[in-house]
Parts: C-alpha cells; structure tokens; sequence
C-alpha cells in the first residue's frame, strides 16, 4: 500500500512545484519557460486544470506574437487542444472557458471567409459562459470586447457568408465593444492590452481625445506580459497619428 502512495504524493509534489517554478517564470515575463514548466506539468497530471488553462492561453499569447503564419496557427491549434482539455475537466470552469474563446479568437483574426465567420457564434459562447460562471473575471469581457470590435466592422463579403451559411451575423456594435473593454478595465486596471484595444474602438468611434487619454494612462502602467513593451509601442505610435 506504501508503495502505491508514495509515488501518487510525490507526483503531486512534483506538479505543485513545477505550477509555482512556472508561475514565478511568468511574473518575470518568461512566458516560454513558464509554457514548458505548465506543459511538464499536464504531462505528469493530465487533468490538471490550472495547468491546462495556463498552458492554453500562453500558446495563444505566444503564437501572437510569431511571424510566420503557419507557426502562428500551430500555436493556435495547440492553444484550442488544451482548452478542449480543460472544458473536458471541468466544462464550468470560468478561465476554461474563457481559453477557449480566446484561442478561437486568435485563429478567427488571422482567418478569412468561412473559417472567421464560422468562428464567430462559438467565440462569444464561450466568452459570455465565462462571464456567467465569474461576472469579475476581466479577462472575458475583453474577449468581448474584441468580438464586437471584429464583428461589427466585418467585410460585405463575410456578412453574406454568414448570412448564407449561418442565417446572418449576430449583433454587435462598436459601442457594445466599448462597453466590454470599459467593463474589463473597471475590474483590471492595470490590463495593458485593453487600453490599446479600448483607445482603437474609441478612435474608430470618432473620440480621439478619450483615445489619447488611454493611451498616455497605459504608458504609466507596470508590463505584466511579455508583449506590454510592444503593445507600449504601438500605443506611441498612436498617440503620433493621433495629434
């Protein structure tokens, strides 16, 4: 009997370090470390759900910021297979859910035609489930926020898609996409990513001055991800097209 429980407790240790040696990576920006730490981690304890939840959203965040379109995608297939996993674990649980939406979220952004179109129902499924689970969740309503940024301002071509396949394209608005990014900045003020998303929709709404409000607000945060430095760029060069 000692012989069989040993080894499940040493397992357990093993994985409990490994999330916390991954977690301290992630904190120094180290998100491809930490992705491994995470991976190693679901290999010794499949079911683990924090682990596969980190795991997915890392692939998604690292398969972003990649340059060649088929690595990217690769990320993004990996990114779905782990939140598949996740969903199968515990279908409601509210980060699972909201990797899910997350991963489709990135493969539909750099699809066309019938693969983004077809994207766009499950997407916001699994981002409003998410907020359902956890109204404080900030996370899902950026997902949102993104959702009615991206579906309100789809192509003649996809909307015509969409209505012949799907029967139309479900509502959504600029406004609604201010509304969400607005909502997941009230939770999380320090998200660097949605105050250049917020200032885009704002921008595009017609208001640059509350655009350039964000983007100078934003430079004053701390960089939480690996990407917050490029993101800070792009805000810049905004800011310079703003004026």
């Amino acid at each position: 009997m000692t012989i069989l429980i040993l080894p499940l407790k040493n397992l357990a240790q093993d994985v409990n370090t490994l999330l916390r040696e991954a977690q301290q990576q992630e904190s120094e920006l180290r998100e491809e470390e930490a992705f491994q730490k995470y991976a190693q981690a679901v290999r010794i304890q499949p079911s683990n759900l924090a682990a596969l939840c980190k795991c997915s959203e890392l692939c998604s965040r690292i398969g972003n910021r990649q340059n060649d379109k088929a690595v990217k995608t690769d990320y993004f297939h990996a990114a779905r297979t782990y939140a598949t996993a996740a969903l199968r674990v515990n279908p409601n649980s509210t980060e699972a859910n909201f990797v899910m939406a997350m991963a489709l979220g990135r493969m539909a952004l750099i699809s066309s035609g019938r693969d983004k179109v077809e994207a766009v129902n499950d997407i916001r499924q699994y981002a409003e489930k998410s907020i359902h689970l956890d109204p404080d969740n900030f996370k899902p309503y950026h997902i949102m926020g993104k959702w009615n940024y991206e579906v309100s301002n789809l192509s003649v071509a996809e909307r015509t898609l969409a209505k012949w396949f799907f029967g139309g394209v479900p509502h959504a608005s600029l406004q609604d996409a201010i509304s969400n990014y607005e909502k997941s900045r009230t939770l999380n003020p320090s998200f660097v990513l949605n105050y250049l998303e917020l200032a885009r929709a704002y921008h595009r709404a017609g208001q640059n001055k509350q655009a350039q409000q964000l983007l100078q607000a934003m430079m004053q945060l701390p960089n939480s991800t690996f990407d917050d430095p490029r993101i800070k760029e792009e805000g810049r060069r905004m800011m310079v097209d703003l004026k």
